[in-house]
């Protein structure tokens, strides 16, 4: 209660501007009162809003603090008041310091350090801070212009303060320049301690200023305040910003910037960026443009938190007004008028997310060491960003991205060191610079973190509290652990030169370090630990140095003061006393001379026996007290007769065996040797108990403390352990003996191979890092590995030349060449798995063909790959399609790419060039492939930069400067190209890639040496660095998702996938979920389920494949555009209200034109009684929601009018079926579970389909496109709404009878747009919702059809819904507020009465968009934000709030305890929200932790349409891409029921067994249906292009199996599809305009293709090879081409072939051709006039040709002169032998294969059916727009139409 109070008077404080003297307590009060949690929020409250130190502790008295040397005060004329003076030529001799004595404390915990003072000119000066930590350790951070670099101890960190002066950077340490002027010192000390200690903040304990300076005041305070501004101008100009108080603030003379006078330094500075940038601070306007001399703070990395080659710690410098920045008009950043640049944080939190703002982190050493090591490198603009650019200066989330999961390796300096805990369940042990503790039965790993080298020495106390390592490169450095939440407690140097040896005794008070000093003596040092845990330091309390060698050291378990060393010659015992240790040596008499390896005490509590052991098999027994032998034992080898077997004797002749460790229990001794063997003895080694062979020299054994297990450890890398009672024996770890070079994935087993230096080649299993094989090679070394990517086969490269393929199935070799002269340096394999590439020393590049089991060379290329580059895996690339391949040669300053397959050279880039003004000529070192599309090439130079070059034209895209401060020698980038790895020396950075600008990074040490490789996991999950060790990191964020920080509400592209053979995935692979926590919601307890990519249909899945050219993004991409349709401009004209009441209604009472009037519940509101008249509306504009409904523009904007429809029962023509769904609309899905009635809109149709069979039903009758449907809920009666345009005036709306399927009446009242249609609870009223440009809630009788009330409203409204518990209640969300309708009928008359609530303040300027009701009187509702808002109707309270989403909610269904969230970043989210009715009680104060997400789906586009069942485990939504989808809660799945084309469908083509059809559109798919079921099966995806023309390989084509498909590009490319293999085969590029149309040759052998200039070009399509191109049309686009058969001879000509070609300039030529002689002659040419009616050239209809089916010497035109008719030419008469009228020109012509009809579509929205003999004909509507095709199946039997996207399967009845 005291902590609210003292927030709420601070709060009016600010309120006021005024900051009121406080009476605070002294200091040893506030000392006292500190020692509980209740005496630190007192003091925080007394110390609140700031503390003038000086005043407080009344410095000119100096009772409380104490000056020395010369301090005196004088008058400041700038300040224009009394300050002091510190002066003198020593600063330690001259300064002012508080408190008085070391011994008190200031107790002062203020976040930030405020110091007004001023250098003394050509001085220098040193500050000096003690800092108390939560632990109770304190630390000094000291600032002076003395230090030139910035040092770092545990203790102490010292920051160079530099006076910029025009001079270089190295050159800036020095005085204070003559003209320093006065500065506002603002010190973060919590974030000092943080970020360059990793400790937490506690209070500030003393403060000295030394000489040189001027001093006013010291302030500390919570607030960060701007000096820059005062109180009462931030009031005058409402800034965001804490003002300065008054008494802190400089004087500024009228009419002058304080900028002018002044510095403000900030450190650190609050904003992340880059460590190489300048940080730049309250930067001066525009004007001031100046140099200046300017203070600076300038840190250097910690040595003990990052490697020195990689500095990640902030490289800040303060600046003034040395450079200009703007700040926006009416806003300021938010430390005042400055613009940041950069900065560096290292926090992360125990999860790796972000803490913010640094002030409330509580990263500790432990959280730092469950993330790993980790810093954080993000950049931000020099000048304030624009709204729309924010987005690409955020940092990815979450930070740190990475974590350390796994590593697999052991020892690194040493392989003695492994220890059991205190319970036997887990062993402690090193890898390199990584400690490890292993858990024995889960295997799971955790890790201490912090050293930068390897660690030569380990040591644990008796009851696990403290660890204690050692550093291996001199000097050493010692860290102290808590063993249990792993924090370092201490870091300190070591005197010792290099640790060997640790030992801790029982207690943990009392450390021994054996070592070698810099002179190579050794030297024994002991250490007081005992207040290491209280936040003391570690204190040496003795050290001795000696000539005897020491091989090991322990402390005695029973007496902590005596120890006992064993080594060559000597075994000595040792006393620490008196603050001196001292040695002597044991008589060993006649073993003197032995070389001692280890030793142990006997574990029981009466025992005086130390036992030794020695390399020569020797185990002596010392009684330690009376320090004599008693026993000595020796372990000889001897063979038997009887086979190798060893015998083990206790005898003194013959030869021993080394023994290198031994341990001892209370029963036995386990004892190590060099032969392999851990043999097991009692301790009168009476007989061996066991032994277990090894596979190499055993480094040291370990008895557990239970005895029961032996602990093992090899110098051949393996950890183990042998379990007593069972007599087994378990490995734990295998790992590398040396460094390792190499690493390849494979993704079908889930294996990890790798290459060493220590000559093995050994497989992982990636789900567990066990070892699967171990392959070992001593003559010669293997360099390279890679995997097939099919096959269970991998690869190696090694020294020699050799490469080896070995089988993983049966571990062989199954092939090796030798090719290659010089040492492998590179190995790929292509991703479809056909090819091999290697590469050598020697500059050969080989070729082989490793489809087959056993792989072949196919060509070997001398002198093309450079000679210098090193082996890496990154010395061959090869791109994802398989096609191209790129490396570094013949030059190291040249790229080369080739052709994969040919070996051709494509281009060749000169990376030297690219940097024309670098003084050095820069060299390729890596190369990678991007995904594609896009086609690019990541190449790491030796200069640092990452450069991007399109792999097409060898341009550069982008390039990433100063990647690493030394050359990248590896790098990847993952699937979906939003991460990118780069790796140099002992470093890793994750780059967010999808940043085009300043792309933000994390950076990751834990590696002792270089970092050799680093890779993705093939699930994408993970990544894999290798080096001294294989680090196996957790990504934790998917990264196939979308990025954080893309603009709300737009999502990024989807991945696609590369068409190649053997490319086989799901069209709906952009459906991915997302793992990312969101803000105040608990993730899932299980992962978000994800849709499948496989190489086939996944079992219960829609069977759909997808394939995916290499272009760049498009339609397909989901840009912002596609998805938010409320970004853009409304398509809607607006009309003036139509109707018979369309006056003006008068306005009363406010803006809502209501009067007040008593709300039900007692609660004042505003409430009237409405009129049915309508109000006269003007053009609104679109508001900001993508929930109203936006028509597509038509092409064909005029509908027919009359449409005659034939007679019932003599139609010729019967709808079968319909693909699509209109994406457009919003809640156009019905679906009733109970029933199985479902239904949605296509075009201005309602299909009604049957989920079993598949039939549909179609309800024809609306004029327009369907926005909106509403089902009854007794389900008899279906309303749909149209919007107005064609035919109709208003808006239709339609109430179907759904049992059978007829209109039972057309309403209509609205004039734009409806938005959304409801049922009352009764079914007896139906409520229909104008859109923003109608604005009209209008409200009709179900049993008349009467409107009985209308309403307009001031404001757009976004949707509504009726309250299921009170049937008189409607809710409406919009703009201004929520809206309850109370509607009120008295008799015949119904009225609706209004009452508002507001909208929560926290929803800002924004909209609540989506509703639904949950339980009883709770109202849920969305907003455009991504926050869900649970209003208590009852109470008209909103109570809970939490956000949902990143982008706007348009769906919004609850039922039960679960509610689902749908939203336009295409994401469906379910929630649990069983507690939210509880909540309610709460008020306010309900938390929305109580509310969680279950699950979630990423869709293909922003939800428009959903509903589910009542248990909400199973619905059907809908989204903007046309696509229906079937979601399973339970299951985690969701499945595509309905999908189409997004845009324009341009060709239908069919298979020559009529199986299937193709289409193709205007968004670059070409997808394959299924005809039976018309099921999407294959989808050929071209991004950025549209498929303008398709053609089906005939059967004659040779082998029917093999079906082909060609389609014509707008690029002018022309791409053949083999659709038995689901794969491209050629991509051609014939023409350089858009091709129009394109057809196959009757043998199938050649492909005619049109483009939009006229030309036809002949192509063979399995060469991919252009032969012929004629002209004859050019200037015209080609509308059509068909090619048929003919006798040879006909019509006066040679060849086979007839094709024809028809041009827009009304022109049709007919030519005779056989391609195999290329022969092709012109058989006749038609022109005709123009038509007269069309005056523009693109209006005019298509000229429009075919060859006549059942007459080959007929040619039948349309389009082709001045009236609308179809026209038939006889080839042979050569004259035109019969005209058909036509009603308007045809858009589209089609003719019969079986019998005399013919199909025309027009642009009037009407098929027309065409008896050729009679003239009869038949027209039928449906359509939505023109009908631009229609094409007769080859069997006759079906007729397909398209309008736009739309397409229509009509049955042929009568032919």
């Amino acid at each position: 209660m005291a902590e609210l109070q003292a927030n709420k008077v601070k709060k009016l404080h600010f309120q006021s501007g005024l900051y009121l003297a406080r009476c605070v307590p002294c200091v040893e009060c506030a000392a006292a009162e500190a020692g509980s949690a209740s005496g630190c929020a007192m003091a925080r409250v007394w110390q609140h809003p700031f503390i003038n130190v000086f005043r407080h502790f009344k410095v000119d008295e100096w009772k409380r603090s104490t000056k020395e040397g010369d301090v005196a005060t004088v008058m400041d004329k700038t300040l224009k008041c009394t300050v002091y003076r510190v002066r003198g030529s020593v600063s330690a001799s001259n300064y002012i310091q508080l408190p008085k004595t070391s011994t008190q404390s200031l107790r002062l915990t203020g976040r930030y350090l405020y110091l007004l003072f001023r250098p003394l000119s050509n001085k220098h000066f040193v500050i000096h801070l003690d800092l108390a930590t939560e632990d109770s350790q304190v630390i000094r951070v000291s600032l002076s212009n003395l230090f030139k670099e910035f040092k770092s101890t545990a203790t102490w960190l010292q920051f160079p303060f530099i006076c910029e002066t025009g001079t270089s950077r190295k050159d800036l340490a020095g005085v204070a320049p003559p003209a320093a002027r006065w500065t506002c010192l603002q010190l973060d000390l919590q974030d000092i301690l943080l970020v360059y200690l990793n400790r937490r903040y506690s209070h500030l304990k003393s403060v000295r200023l030394c000489a040189s300076l001027l001093v006013q005041s010291l302030y500390t305070s919570d607030l960060c305040f701007n000096p820059a501004v005062t109180v009462a101008e931030a009031r005058q100009a409402k800034l965001p910003v804490t003002p300065i108080p008054r008494e802190m603030a400089f004087p500024v003379p009228k009419g002058e910037r304080w900028h002018d006078h002044y510095l403000h330094i900030r450190f650190p500075s609050g904003s992340p960026a880059a460590p190489s940038e300048l940080v730049q601070r309250n930067c001066s306007p525009p004007e001031a443009v100046f140099l200046r001399h300017v203070p600076q703070l300038l840190p250097r990395p910690v040595a003990f938190s990052m490697s020195r080659q990689d500095s990640v710690s902030p490289v800040v410098q303060m600046l003034g007004p040395t450079a200009s920045c703007q700040a926006p008009s009416g806003l300021l950043p938010e430390d005042g008028l400055s613009c940041e640049y950069s900065e560096v944080s290292i926090v992360s939190g125990p999860r790796g997310d972000r803490q913010e703002p640094l002030a409330s982190s509580k990263a500790t050493d432990k959280h730092a060491a469950g993330s790993g090591l980790q810093g954080s490198v993000r950049k931000l603009a020099v000048v304030p960003a624009a709204p729309e650019d924010v987005a690409k200066h955020k940092s990815f989330l979450p930070d740190p991205i990475l974590r350390l999961k796994r590593v697999i390796g052991f020892g690194g300096h040493s392989t003695k060191w492994a220890l059991w805990t205190k319970d036997g369940a887990a062993i402690v042990y090193p890898c390199h610079a990584v400690i490890v503790v292993l858990c024995i039965d889960t295997r799971e790993q955790c890790f201490f973190l912090g050293h930068t080298d390897k660690v030569s020495a380990l040591a644990l106390d008796g009851s696990n509290s403290l660890l204690a390592s050692a550093q291996a490169r001199p000097p050493s450095m010692l860290r102290l652990w808590d063993f249990q939440t792993r924090s370092c407690l201490s870091l300190f140097r070591s005197p010792v030169h290099t640790v060997c040896s640790l030992s801790f005794s029982d207690s943990g008070t009392l450390l021994c370090c054996i070592g070698k000093d810099h002179h190579g003596k050794t030297m024994v040092v002991a250490w007081g630990t005992d207040q290491v845990g209280r936040g003391g330091e570690a204190v040496i309390l003795a050290k001795a140095n000696t000539d005897v060698d020491i091989q090991a050291f322990e402390i005695a378990f029973f007496n902590e003061t005596r120890m006992a060393s064993c080594g060559r010659g000597s075994v000595r015992l040792w006393r620490l006393r008196g603050g001196g240790l001292r040695s002597c040596p044991v008589d060993l008499g006649e073993y003197h001379a032995l070389e001692f390896t280890d030793l142990a005490f006997g574990k029981t509590q009466d025992s005086r026996t130390l036992y030794i052991c020695s390399r020569s098999g020797h185990i002596l027994e010392i009684d330690h007290q009376r320090m004599a032998v008693r026993h000595v034992r020796r372990l000889l080898s001897t063979q038997t007769p009887s086979g190798p077997l060893l015998q083990k004797q206790a005898s003194s002749s013959g030869p021993g065996i080394a023994i290198s460790s031994l341990s001892v229990s209370q029963a036995e001794c386990a004892v190590g040797s060099e032969d392999g063997y851990l043999r097991l003895w009692p301790l009168d080694f009476s007989s061996e108990l066991l032994e277990a062979e090894h596979e190499g020299p055993i480094s040291s054994v370990q008895l557990s403390p239970d005895g029961l297990r032996v602990l093992s450890t090899t110098s051949s890398g393996h950890l183990g352990f042998l379990d007593i009672p069972s007599r087994e024996y378990s490995m734990l770890v295998r790992s590398h003996t040396a460094l390792v070079l190499a690493l390849a994935t494979e993704c079908n087993r889930g294996q990890l191979a790798t290459v060493s230096r220590d000559h093995t080649v050994r497989v992982w299993d990636l789900a567990t890092l066990q070892q699967l094989y171990d392959l070992t090679s001593p003559e010669e070394a293997p360099c390279a590995v890679a995997f097939h990517p099919t096959q269970p086969v991998f690869f190696c490269g090694f020294s020699s030349g050799a490469i080896h393929s070995f089988s993983l199935e049966a571990p062989k070799v199954l092939v090796e060449h030798r090719c290659h002269r010089g040492a492998i340096t590179g190995l790929v394999t292509s991703p479809d798995g056909s090819l091999l590439f290697s590469a050598c020393s020697q500059g050969t590049l080989a070729q082989y063909h490793c489809a087959a089991t056993c792989c072949r060379v196919l060509r070997v290329v001398a002198n093309v790959v450079c000679r210098d580059v090193r082996p890496s895996p990154n010395t061959l690339a090869i791109s994802g399609d398989s096609r191209l391949l790129a490396f570094t040669g013949p030059f190291k300053y040249t790229v080369t790419i080739m052709d994969a397959a040919s070996l051709d050279d494509l281009l060749r880039i000169d990376v030297s060039t690219l940097d024309l003004a670098s003084s050095r000529l820069d060299t390729a070192v890596a190369v990678c492939f991007g995904p594609a599309p896009p086609s690019h090439l990541l190449v790491s130079t030796s200069s640092n930069k990452v450069v991007v070059l399109d792999a097409t034209s060898g341009c550069v895209v982008r390039e990433l400067s100063g990647v690493h401060p030394v050359a990248c020698s590896s790098l990847a980038l993952s699937r979906d190209s939003r991460f990118l790895l780069t790796a140099a020396d002992r470093a890793i950075k994750v780059w967010d890639y999808l940043m085009q600008s300043d792309p933000s990074c994390q950076v990751y040490i834990g590696h002792s040496e270089p970092v050799q490789a680093v890779a993705f996991t093939p699930d994408q999950q993970h990544l894999l660095s290798v080096g001294d060790a294989i680090f196996l990191w957790d990504i934790l964020v998917s990264p196939e998702r979308s990025p954080p920080g893309s603009v709300r509400g737009s999502p990024v592209p989807p991945l696609t996938c590369e068409a190649g053979p053997n490319a086989r995935q799901l069209e709906d692979v952009v459906s991915r979920t997302s793992e990312l926590p969101r803000w105040q919601v608990p993730v899932p307890s299980q992962a978000p389920p994800k849709l499948s990519i496989c190489a086939g249909p996944s079992e219960g899945g829609d069977g759909t494949f997808s394939a995916s050219d290499e272009e760049g993004p498009s339609e397909e991409s989901h840009s912002s555009e596609g998805l938010c349709e409320a970004s853009g401009p409304p398509m809607l004209v607006q009309k003036e209200a139509c109707g018979a009441g369309d006056r003006a209604c008068r306005v009363a009472g406010g803006p809502w034109g209501l009067d007040m009037l008593p709300h039900p519940h007692g609660q004042p509101s505003k409430q009237g009684t409405w009129n049915p008249r309508r109000a006269r509306t003007l053009p609104a504009a679109r508001p900001d929601s993508y929930k109203h409904v936006t028509a597509r523009c038509k092409a064909s904007p005029q509908e027919a009018k009359n449409v005659s429809s034939p007679t019932a029962g003599g139609e010729w023509l019967r709808l079968k079926a319909v693909v699509g769904y209109t994406g457009n609309g919003r809640a156009n899905v019905i679906w009733r579970p109970d029933t199985g009635f479902f239904a949605y809109t296509c075009g201005c149709l309602v299909v009604v389909e049957d989920l079993h069979s598949g039939s549909q039903q179609h309800w024809l009758g609306h004029s327009g496109e369907i926005s909106t449907l509403a089902l009854s809920h007794s389900a008899q009666v279906l309303a749909s709404a149209s919007g107005c345009g064609g035919a109709a005036s208003c808006c239709q709306i339609r109430i179907w009878d759904v049992p059978g399927g007829s209109c039972q009446q057309l309403l209509s009242h609205h004039c734009t747009a409806v938005q959304a249609l409801a049922f009352s609870l009764d079914d007896r009223l139906l409520v229909t919702l104008g859109d923003y440009g109608d604005r009209t809630l209008a409200l009709w009788s179900m049993a008349t059809y009467e409107l009985l009330s209308s309403t307009h409203l001031p404001e757009p409204v976004h949707g509504m819904a009726f309250n299921p518990w009170d049937a008189g209640e409607l809710a409406c969300v919009g703009q201004g507020a929520l809206t309850l309708w109370l509607l009120q009928q008295r008799g015949a008359n119904v009225s609706l009465q209004l009452h508002r609530e507001p909208i929560p303040e926290v929803v800002g300027a924004g909209e609540l968009t989506s509703l639904c009701y949950g339980a009883m009187s709770l109202l849920y509702c969305g907003s455009n934000a991504g926050q869900v808002y649970v209003w208590d109707t009852s109470v008209g309270r909103c109570f809970l709030a939490w956000e949902a989403d990143d982008g706007e909610i348009g769906v919004l269904l609850c039922s039960g305890s679960r509610l689902v969230s749908g939203s336009n970043t295409r994401r469906l989210r379910l929630w649990a929200v069983g507690a939210v009715p509880e909540l309610r009680h709460k008020g306010s104060g309900a938390r929305s932790s109580s509310v969680f997400m279950e699950r979630e789906l990423t869709l293909d586009g922003a939800i428009v349409s959903a509903v589910f069942h009542d248990s909400m485990d199973m619905g059907v939504v809908g989204t903007t891409a046309g696509t229906l989808w079937y979601v399973s809660w339970a299951e985690g799945t969701s499945t595509r029921l309905i999908s189409g084309h997004r845009s324009k469908v341009n060709e239908v083509v069919f298979s020559p067994s009529e199986s299937h059809c193709a289409t193709c559109g205007d968004d670059g798919s070409v997808r394959v249906w299924s005809l039976s079921s018309m099921e999407l099966v294959i989808q050929f995806q071209v991004l950025n292009q549209s498929c303008l023309c398709l053609a089906w390989s005939p059967p004659s084509c040779g082998q029917p199996e093999q079906q082909h498909m060609a389609a014509g590009y707008s690029d002018g490319t022309l791409r053949v599809f083999n659709v038995s293999r689901i794969s491209m085969e050629f991509k051609m590029h014939p023409h350089l305009a858009a091709l129009t149309a394109v057809t196959f040759s009757a043998d199938g052998q050649t492909i005619l293709s049109g483009d939009k200039d006229g030309l036809v070009a002949v192509s063979r399509p399995h060469t991919g090879m252009t032969f012929c191109v004629l002209s004859d049309h050019r200037g015209a686009p080609i509308s059509a081409i068909q090619s048929t058969t003919k006798e040879y001879g006909d019509f006066g000509v040679k060849g086979t072939d007839l094709w024809l070609a028809a041009s827009g300039d009304q022109r049709v030529s007919i030519w005779a051709s056989n391609w195999l002689q290329d022969c092709c002659e012109l058989v006749d040419w038609l022109s005709f006039p123009a038509p007269t009616l069309m005056e523009a050239s693109d209006c005019s209809p298509p000229s429009l040709a075919a060859f006549c089916p059942w007459d080959r010497t007929l040619l039948v035109c349309a389009g082709l002169g001045q009236d609308p008719e179809v026209v038939f030419y006889s080839l042979c008469q050569k004259q035109v032998i019969k005209k058909i009228p036509l009603p308007f020109f045809a858009m589209s012509l089609s003719l019969s294969p079986r019998a005399c009809f013919m199909a025309i579509g027009f642009a009037e929205h009407v098929l027309r059916l065409v008896d050729c003999v009679s003239g009869a004909s038949q027209d039928f509507a449906g359509h939505d727009d023109g009908v631009q095709l229609c094409r007769f199946a080859p069997s006759a039997s079906l007729l397909f139409t398209a309008a736009h996207s739309e397409i229509f399967v009509w049955e042929v009845t009568d032919c």
